[in-house]
């Protein structure tokens, strides 16, 4: 490369990347999981389980099974935990349309700095590290929804070392992204596809979707019960070079989490809020958010015998507690049916048993 063409790419780098939090995807670096470290018998069922951020994405029903873990790393600088994918059940029959693929979601207020105009974009990158077990093709893919259905696709072969893996998406048109809390962007990782999604040949350019090219030329994860796949330092990035991760405090990943996840009280004798009894019968307590979640979330309450209890005037035992009303900054609790107490009176709302949790949600 002449000096000239090399100036010209740092010129490139420094106009097309973002001053300062420059990474648009969330807990690249894997450092929170709110839900669990490990989750087991993974394969019927699409959700977050582990991972904040990463979801797990099925097609048709696959008789492989996975456990998602929050690994420990010991063997790449910089990065002290990773996504790992094990698989514990084999496929021996693969159905046309299953498919399994690690799913990150972009909402629109995120993505603004990829737009060029209302209906094209920005060129972007994609970049991530990752081993294996064995050597493995996965494919790297971003999809946008919002009517323009958009897609691109590159096909990795991933190691049995570390190392990092990059995409670059071209500028594009007939790409819309809107300026609003919805779901506008996946960037998905292919670990198992079915026929339908193995036609055709991949394209790293955005383009009209093509299912029968999103798993074109991968293997599958469920061949072996020795197969394993990790996955850390996740990157989106504007611009059409990779340039070093962006490392982020804990405190700063953990909020930007809380958008879409927070989890209000777990395990045994945490304080959830301070409320009271409006009658002998109903207690309820206000929760502020620490950030503006995405919407008004909705309640996950594990239940069971006495899960919940107050330290007020006395203890008042109860089982369940239920959304009264919500916002994207505070949302309100109550019991109206095992409560057992003197209207006016003020308690503490807090967890009664190890398996006791309460989360809100706010999800794309």
């Amino acid at each position: 490369m002449s000096k000239a063409a090399e100036l010209a790419k740092m010129g490139e780098v420094i106009t097309n990347s973002q001053i300062g939090r420059k990474n648009i995807a969330i807990n690249g670096a894997m450092q929170i999981s709110q839900r669990a470290t490990s989750s087991t018998g993974l394969g019927a069922a699409d959700g977050y389980f582990t991972l904040d951020r990463f979801r797990m994405t099925h097609g048709a029903t696959s008789a492989g099974r996975y456990t998602m873990t929050q690994s420990a790393v010991t063997d790449l600088s910089g990065f002290p935990n990773a996504l790992k994918i094990d698989c514990t059940t084999v496929d021996t029959s693969i159905a046309a349309g299953e498919a399994l693929l690690v799913q990150h979601r972009v909402e629109g207020l995120n993505l603004q700095s990829l737009k060029a105009t209302s209906t094209s974009t920005r060129a972007f990158t994609v970049s991530f590290y990752a081993k294996s077990n064995a050597s493995r093709a996965i494919n790297t893919e971003i999809r946008f929804g919002n009517g323009t259905n958009r897609q691109a696709t590159k096909t990795h072969t991933i190691g049995t070392s570390w190392a990092r893996y990059t995409m670059t998406v071209p500028t594009a048109s007939s790409t819309q992204i809107d300026n609003d809390n919805s779901h506008e962007m996946d960037l998905n990782f292919w670990l198992h596809a079915g026929s339908d999604y193995q036609g055709g040949t991949v394209n790293s350019s955005l383009h009209g979707n093509d299912a029968t090219t999103r798993g074109a030329g991968i293997g599958s994860i469920f061949a072996s019960t020795d197969n394993t796949l990790e996955i850390t330092g996740v990157q989106i990035e504007l611009g059409s070079q990779a340039t070093p991760f962006e490392h982020r405090s804990v405190g700063e990943e953990l909020a930007l989490c809380q958008r879409y996840y927070y989890v209000l009280g777990e395990g045994n004798g945490e304080r959830m809020g301070t409320g009271g009894y409006y009658s002998s019968s109903g207690m309820q307590f206000p929760v502020r958010h620490p950030v503006e979640m995405r919407t008004a979330p909705s309640a996950e309450v594990v239940t069971g015998t006495n899960y919940y209890n107050t330290n007020g005037a006395s203890a008042d035992p109860h089982n369940v507690l239920t959304i009264d009303g919500a916002t994207k900054r505070s949302t309100s609790f109550y019991n109206s049916s095992q409560a057992s107490g003197t209207a006016g009176d003020h308690a503490i709302f807090l967890t009664a048993n190890a398996s006791a949790k309460v989360a809100l949600l706010s999800e794309l």
